[in-house]
């Protein structure tokens, strides 16, 4: 269940992410203009204008966040476009495998696996998905053992990967292993949701967080309408609405690590790790522009043209007719809410926007950087959980969407492009700011035997004192050449 946390920012500077984004390599410069169109550019600038409509910053609800708990450099897309020359590229391998253990073929588990493969056909547009037969986990020769917080048995990740990787088929671009069970990849964790073998493009996500009542719609509302129960092992699972939505987001997380994009810390994006549950949910259903870009670069597919199949999809997810003609959605001014920020954002009210966060006022900005179409917060992609419904969030994501293809397919001027370009290039450079970090976890109050306790520890640590300092040599015994170290 989502619970409400005061949210703090966690931003880059915009000549940062526009680095990130661009490169500051000449020649992935030259790359990024002729692979993108003057309107997909100033789509994607919107990772450093501070005026952006359509996605947000990073936001810190607790110390324990991912992004704190696992500091690591920021991945840009120089660092993996550097990565990306040592892997073999074919044109022959071009195939998703997805590979269900111990998973049902049955209508429910059949229904499971249309959605997921129809969702990242247009996830991951040029590439074709493939379900391979569902193996039985103990054909797979893997270790096990009992969960630390649930009756479920957990199944050891090394052994999936290594069966994952001596049976790839040898069109596959990846195989991705799905399984209700959940995952552990060393005994040191509690849990994982996803793991993959570097190198070797497999990997293997669990969904089974995201089945029966560990979702929850709100504070007190459960997920409406379950779909038809799976078997895992003896145990019936069911998928709600919400818990389809989480298996295609981490399904989609494991393959972008396949094709070689890590984790984002630049913005709000699917990229981002998560330790919690609620992390997961929280993770918004679509990539930054810099991850958008490493995606790209891979497959090689127009913007709008992915954004379209993704609008297509989530309108048949959530049980509406697309419009007049398929994966084109009709979008005018009308139909568009009106709001200063929206995007990968509007999680809850008490989140902060994600507008300027450098020291400049919104004048100054407001004749340099064109503004793209204004969104409100409830109306962003977010974590689709902040809304009343299921159904509601998928249509606010529609929405999104639908908003993308519009400043898609309007005419760009390089003018437009360069005024953006130029008031950020104008910004001294930062690199990274954060505002005030969650306050630290309060210690327990002590109990009525509390300052006993720090009295008896401290006459310990006096008598340890004592102690040490009666082992150490008189000044008389001393050497000579010691006698001036502790003068000096």
């Amino acid at each position: 269940m989502l619970q409400c946390r005061p949210a703090q920012e966690f931003s880059f500077g915009p000549r940062a992410l526009k680095d990130a984004l661009l490169s500051t390599d000449p020649a992935l410069r030259q790359l990024y203009t002729s692979a993108f169109s003057p309107a997909e550019r100033l789509f994607l600038a919107e990772a450093y204008n501070p005026r952006r409509t359509f996605f947000c910053t990073l936001l810190i609800r607790t110390a324990f966040d991912w992004l704190l708990s696992r500091p690591e450099v920021p991945e840009d897309f120089e660092a993996f476009h550097a990565a990306l020359a040592p892997r073999k590229q074919s044109p022959a391998r071009k195939h998703i495998y997805l590979q269900p253990i111990d998973l049902s073929e049955g209508p429910a588990g059949g229904a499971l696996l249309d959605q997921l493969r129809s969702c990242t056909e247009a996830f991951f547009l040029g590439l074709q998905v493939r379900c391979l037969p569902s193996v039985a986990a103990a054909s797979i020769h893997c270790s096990s053992r009992p969960s630390q917080d649930s009756d479920r048995l957990q199944l050891h990740t090394d052994g999936i990967l290594s069966f994952l990787k001596s049976s790839k088929p040898g069109d596959a671009l990846c195989v991705l292993g799905l399984t209700l069970s959940d995952l552990y990849p060393r005994e040191a964790w509690t849990f994982t949701f996803g793991s993959f073998l570097p190198g070797h493009e497999v990997g293997v996500c669990s969904f089974a967080r995201f089945s029966g009542e560990s979702l929850q719609w709100g504070p007190s509302t459960p997920d409406p309408a379950p779909e038809a129960p799976l078997e895992d092992r003896g145990r019936t699972v069911c998928f709600s609405a919400l818990g389809m939505v989480q298996c295609c987001k981490v399904t989609c997380h494991e393959l972008c690590h396949l094709l070689g994009l890590g984790n984002c810390r630049w913005l709000r994006c699917l990229m981002q790790g998560a330790l919690s549950l609620d992390e997961a949910l929280r993770r918004p259903p679509d990539l930054c522009p810099i991850c958008l870009r490493k995606l790209q670069h891979v497959l090689g597919f127009k913007l709008v043209d992915r954004y379209k199949r993704l609008y297509t999809w989530t309108l048949a997810a959530a049980g509406t007719r697309p419009g007049p003609a398929a994966g084109e959605p009709s979008v005018s001014e009308d139909t568009l809410p009106c709001s200063a920020d929206s995007g990968l954002c509007g999680e809850s009210d008490s989140e902060p926007g994600s507008g300027l966060s450098e020291p400049l006022s919104p004048d100054a900005w407001s004749h340099a950087l064109p503004a793209g179409p204004e969104l409100e917060p409830e109306d962003g992609l977010g974590s689709l959980a902040a809304a009343e419904s299921p159904g509601e969030a998928l249509a606010e994501h529609g929405r999104w969407l639908a908003a993308c293809i519009q400043a898609l397919e309007r005419d760009v001027t390089e003018e437009e492009l360069a005024r953006v370009d130029g008031a950020v290039d104008a910004l001294a450079r930062w690199d990274l700011f954060t505002g005030r970090l969650p306050a630290p976890r309060q210690d327990p109050p002590c109990g009525r035997d509390g300052a006993g306790l720090r009295r008896v520890l401290g006459d310990k640590f006096s008598s340890l004192r004592r102690k040490l300092s009666a082992r150490k040599p008189s000044r008389a015994e001393a050497s000579p050449r010691r006698r001036k170290a502790e003068d000096d």
